[in-house]
C-alpha cells in the first residue's frame, strides 16, 4: 500500500479531471480493475518462485533472459523515476507548511532521498517497520478525509459526469493507472518475507481491494468539493492544480485542514520512495545472481544482511534524478513501459501453464484463469495506446537500451532458456527451465544461504 500511496492521490486526480471531468472518479476504479488481473498472475507466480527479484524473475524464467533483462532494467528504471517523483512531487507540499524559498523544496527532497537509502541499508525489517507506521498514519488520514467530505460536497459538481467522452475516461484511465504501479513490489522481496505462499498473496489482493475504494472515495470527494476551475487551472502558471488534496482541506477538515493534509501528502510520499529502493533494488540483486549484471551488485553486507550495492546504485540514481531531471516528464514516458511489463506477466503465466513445467507449483492459483490473464493483455494494449506518441516512445527507448546491454554484457554470460523454450520444444533442459542454475548445480536457495 505504501507503494501505491503517493503522487495517484495527491496530485494526479487534478490531472485526470481535466482529461476526463467528474468520470475521473470511474477512471481510477476502472484502472484498478485493469491492474487485478496482474496482482493475480503475479501472486500466483510469487508462490511458485518465492525469491527476490518479483517482476524480473517470472519473466525470465517464463520468456528467457533477453526478456528478462529488458524486463529487468526497464522496470528499475521506471520505478526509480516513480519514486524521485514521489520526492519531487512533495515539494508543492511542503511549501504549503513552511515559507521556504522554492530552490530549497529541492535540497529537501535530497534529504529524504538519502534517509530512505540508509533505512534500505540497515536493513528490511526496520525499513519495513518505518513503512507501516507512515502508510497506517496515511490511511487514517484519508479515511477521516473521505468522511468529512460527504457533507460539504455539492451533488451538482457531478454533471455533466462525463465530459470528454468515453475517450476521456479511457484517457485518465491509462494516466492514473501508474497510481497502481506498486502492487507487485511485496513481491520483489519475497525470500525476506516469512510465509510467502500465503502472505504475498493476501497482501496483494488485499492491498488492491483497499486502495480501489480508497481512491474511487478520495477522488470522489475532491470532485464535489474542489470548483472544477480550481482543479484545471489553480496551479502553477494557470496549469491543473498539483496539490488537489489540499484545495479541499478547509472545507473538510476545517482551520487546519491545510497544514493535515500536507503533513499527510509528506509522509505518503516518502513512504512510496522507500517502498520503491526496497522493492527496485531487489531486482538489480536478483539480475546479478544470473549473471545478467556484474556479481558484486548482489553481493549481501554480512552486517545488515542487505544488498548494499544494489541499495546504492538504486539510491545513487534516485538523488541524480531529483538533483538534475525533470522527473515529472520522465515519469510519464516510463509509465507506458509498466504497463507493457505488467502485460508480459500476465502472458508469463499462461507460458508457464501451457508448458506443464515440473517445478512450476504455485500455492495460489488465479482464478478464472486464462479469461483473466487475457483480458490483463488487452487493458494493457488499450492503456499504452491511450498514453500516446511520447509515452510509447519512452517504452521504446528503455527497451532498445536494455536489449543493448543484454547483447552487449548479459549474453555471452547465460545459456538459459524460460517454459517459453520448453513449449516450443527448444528446452535443453525442459525438466526445470525456471532453474536459473547453469554450468553449476548450485541453487539459487544454496546461493543464497552461502551469502
Amino acid at each position: 500500500m505504501g507503494a501505491m500511496i503517493g503522487g495517484g492521490i495527491f496530485v494526479l486526480p487534478a490531472v485526470g479531471f481535466e482529461k476526463a471531468g467528474p468520470a475521473v472518479v470511474f477512471a481510477y476504479l476502472l484502472a484498478g480493475l485493469t491492474v487485478l488481473p496482474n496482482a493475480l498472475s503475479k501472486a500466483e507466480m510469487a508462490t511458485a518462485m518465492p525469491e527476490d527479484g518479483g517482476t524480473y524473475i517470472y519473466i525470465d524464467r517464463a520468456m528467457g533472459p533477453l526478456f528478462g533483462t529488458i524486463a529487468g532494467i526497464g522496470v528499475w528504471f521506471s520505478l526509480v523515476f516513480k519514486s524521485a517523483f514521489a520526492l519531487v512531487g512533495l515539494g508543492a507540499y511542503l511549501l504549503l507548511l513552511v515559507n521556504i524559498p522554492a530552490g530549497l523544496v529541492k535540497a529537501v527532497a535530497l534529504v529524504l532521498g538519502v534517509v530512505v537509502i540508509l533505512l534500505n541499508i540497515v536493513g528490511t525489517e526496520k525499513s519495513g517497520q518505518v513503512q507501516s507506521v507512515l502508510v497506517s498514519l496515511v490511511v487514517l488520514v484519508l479515511g477521516a478525509y473521505v468522511l468529512g467530505g460527504v457533507q460539504p460536497a455539492e451533488p451538482s459538481q457531478y454533471a455533466p459526469f462525463t465530459t470528454h467522452g468515453i475517450g476521456g475516461v479511457a484517457t485518465a484511465t491509462a494516466f492514473v493507472f501508474v497510481s497502481y504501479a506498486g502492487i507487485g513490489e511485496v513481491a520483489s522481496v519475497a525470500e525476506e518475507i516469512a510465509e510467502p505462499s500465503r502472505n504475498i498473496p493476501l497482501a496483494m489482493l488485499i492491498s488492491i481491494g483497499v486502495m480501489m475504494v480508497i481512491y474511487t472515495a478520495v477522488v470522489a470527494v475532491v470532485v464535489g468539493v474542489v470548483p472544477g476551475e480550481t482543479l484545471v487551472g489553480g496551479g502553477p502558471g494557470g496549469g491543473t492544480s498539483l496539490t488537489p488534496m489540499a484545495d479541499s482541506a478547509a472545507r473538510v477538515f476545517g482551520g487546519a485542514g491545510v497544514t493535515v493534509v500536507a503533513v499527510t501528502a509528506v509522509l505518503a510520499l516518502t513512504s512510496m520512495a522507500n517502498a520503491g529502493v526496497l522493492g527496485t533494488s531487489r531486482f538489480l540483486l536478483a539480475m546479478s545472481r544470473d549473471s545478467l549484471l556484474p556479481e558484486r551488485v548482489g553481493r549481501i553486507n554480512p552486517r545488515f544482511l542487505t544488498p548494499v550495492t544494489a541499495v546504492l546504485v538504486t539510491g545513487g540514481l534516485l538523488l541524480a534524478l531529483i538533483a538534475f531531471v525533470p522527473v515529472v516528464d520522465l515519469a510519464k514516458l516510463a509509465s507506458a513501459f509498466l504497463i507493457l511489463v505488467f502485460s508480459l506477466e500476465n502472458l508469463s503465466v499462461i507460458v508457464f501453464r501451457e508448458a506443464g513445467v515440473d517445478s512450476y507449483d504455485p500455492d495460489f492459483r488465479s482464478p478464472g484463469y486464462p479469461v483473466v490473464q487475457i483480458l490483463g493483455v488487452i487493458g494493457g494494449v488499450v492503456l499504452i495506446v491511450q498514453m500516446g506518441l511520447l509515452s510509447i516512445l519512452g517504452a521504446v527507448g528503455i527497451s532498445v537500451g536494455s536489449l543493448a546491454w543484454y547483447l552487449a554484457y548479459a549474453r555471452p554470460r547465460t545459456t538459459r532458456t524460460g517454459a517459453l523454450a520448453t513449449y516450443l520444444g527448444r528446452d535443453a533442459d525442459p525438466s526445470d527451465p525456471t532453474d536459473p542454475s547453469e554450468p553449476s548445480d548450485e541453487t539459487p536457495a544454496a546461493k543464497r544461504q552461502d551469502d
